[in-house]
């Protein structure tokens, strides 16, 4: 069933970032940049101290929300992941060690940003051709700027770049 309120809205009503607060929660991903298509979620991230007190805390709130899940991964840093349904919008959330500035969620989102405010609108358009055709944000940016390899690995490393490095690679393609 499509959303019948905006994301922002969706996100209001459930109160994630208020119930998220002491976790410094930052909402990236497709939504905020506007190049989200059907089925976009709403991506949450959060700096956490202790997986267990954050899980249950996440459980607590969201556990009987439609198609809850939590889990935790096994590579280092260890982040707990939880998604679920609210208003008919999927929420992730996920939480780091790490300080949200330096995770890899918030280093794409940031220089995607950084990105779009630098392009032409015709930048941004293909872009969003890629996204409808089935891709995800990382490799239709890396494809669009002409990246090779690993698209996230890729976008991660333009993160740290000057405005006039990344102006430089948009004048190239566009």
């Amino acid at each position: 069933m499509p959303p019948t309120v905006t994301w922002e809205e969706a996100l209001r009503r459930s109160a994630v970032l208020d119930l998220l607060a002491e976790f410094h929660p930052q909402v990236v991903g497709t939504l905020p940049l506007d190049l989200a298509v059907e089925g976009s979620d709403i991506d949450i991230v959060c700096q956490i101290r202790d997986a267990d007190s954050f899980s249950a805390l996440l459980w607590r709130h969201f556990g009987s929300k439609p198609d809850f899940t939590l889990y935790q991964w096994l590579a280092q840093p260890q982040p707990v992941i939880a998604s679920f349904i609210h208003d008919s919008w999927p929420i992730e959330i996920f939480g780091s060690s790490e300080p949200v500035e330096r995770q890899s969620g918030w280093c794409h989102f940031a220089v995607e940003r950084r990105l779009l405010a630098l392009a032409p609108s015709s930048f941004r358009d293909a872009i969003m051709r890629h996204r409808h055709a089935g891709m995800k944000t990382e490799p239709a940016f890396a494809k669009v700027l002409g990246l090779a390899g690993d698209p996230h690995k890729a976008m991660l490393e333009l993160a740290d770049e000057s405005d006039p490095v990344l102006q430089a690679l948009l004048d190239a393609v566009t």
